[in-house]
């Protein structure tokens, strides 16, 4: 865990915030550097003392870090790191019919926080493994646009490496280029998000997995996908789905149930609280009260708590209670169960 910092500490140039977008180079290397740190509580002397400009940066750095989405070394996180790691190795000497990796499942079961973590701990291993080669770009996250053509998905990985794309660039000529830079950069791990925005019943949707499966022939990484229920979008179906379904392994997210996951998954959420005034096990009395109101979706659950836990500073009650979590508004579909 990130040591906490001075709760006052301020840069020159006042706060930073990284690039985050992920589907940019710049944005994933940020991504993968970023360490942030968690703020050390002050004592009621220790916040008297605090002069009024002192008080809001204090509160602002409390703000900030229950802004950020806490990621959790869920089941799913687990399982997804795991496959993906044996897959990249299995796959390292392999020159063709190499083996990849899907992630499916509802919205808001942590398939993205799956398939991220899967590439930012890729990505530190390279690292470690070659220390100081700035040239190497061990992955490529992009997402599917909705209604993709073949153009557009290797206009994605075009954005994502910084080529420049013309308008009158064909995609011959850009698939060349992307090729070309990520085989001289080694790059080992493709990560695709939004794969649902594919569909094989539909021409461009063939041809836009066409697209990826030339790809992956071309470029000696493991493609990873992420996306809603794909499998039950007819993915594995026909010709290209039989291919897809051989080479690929399967992992299915899903709800938690209420179980000892959830029941911690609630107790590290409570722990990484910055609050003044919040009784330690309280957030954990409420875990069934918890997975009720948000169907034991982690996207909701971590909606939930952080919203409650800014509205605890931003009103100064400095705890949160069954009443201050009713007064967050969620997703429609988990306020409608």
């Amino acid at each position: 865990m990130t040591p906490p910092h001075s709760p006052l500490a301020l840069s020159a140039d006042g706060p930073q915030e990284p690039e985050r977008h992920l589907t940019t180079l710049s944005g994933w290397r940020a991504f993968v550097a970023d360490q942030p740190v968690i703020p050390e509580l002050l004592s009621d002397v220790e916040l008297e003392k605090l002069t009024l400009a002192e008080r809001t940066r204090y509160d602002e750095g409390r703000i900030d870090h229950h802004t950020r989405l806490l990621v959790v070394a869920t089941s799913i996180v687990q399982q997804t790191v795991t496959c993906g790691r044996r897959l990249v190795l299995l796959n390292r000497h392999a020159v063709s019919a190499r083996r990849g990796l899907i992630v499916s499942g509802p919205a808001g079961t942590g398939k993205t926080t799956a398939i991220t973590q899967l590439g930012r701990s890729h990505e530190l291993i390279d690292r470690a493994r070659h220390p100081g080669l700035r040239d190497r770009i061990p992955v490529v996250y992009i997402t599917v646009p909705p209604a993709a053509t073949p153009r557009m998905v290797a206009v994605e990985f075009a954005r994502f490496l910084g080529l420049p794309v013309r308008t009158r660039s064909n995609i011959t000529d850009i698939l060349q280029s992307v090729c070309g830079v990520l085989a001289d950069a080694r790059v080992g791990l493709i990560l695709v998000d939004e794969l649902h925005n594919i569909s094989l019943a539909t021409r461009s949707g063939a041809e836009v997995a066409d697209t990826l499966k030339y790809f992956s022939e071309r470029i000696p990484a493991t493609f990873v996908y992420a996306g809603i229920n794909v499998e039950r979008q007819g993915l594995f179906d026909g010709t290209r789905g039989q291919q897809i379904a051989r080479r690929f392994t399967l992992v299915p997210t899903a709800p938690l149930p209420y179980k000892s996951e959830w029941q911690g998954l609630a107790a590290t959420l409570e722990d990484s609280l910055r609050l003044h005034n919040h009784k330690p096990g309280s957030l954990t009395h409420l875990d069934r009260y918890l997975h009720d109101r948000t169907g034991g979706m982690i996207g909701s659950l971590s909606h939930l708590i952080r919203g409650a836990a800014l509205d605890a500073i931003l009103t100064g009650t400095e705890e949160i209670t069954e009443r201050s979590l009713k007064a967050i508004p969620l997703d429609h579909s988990s306020d409608s169960d």
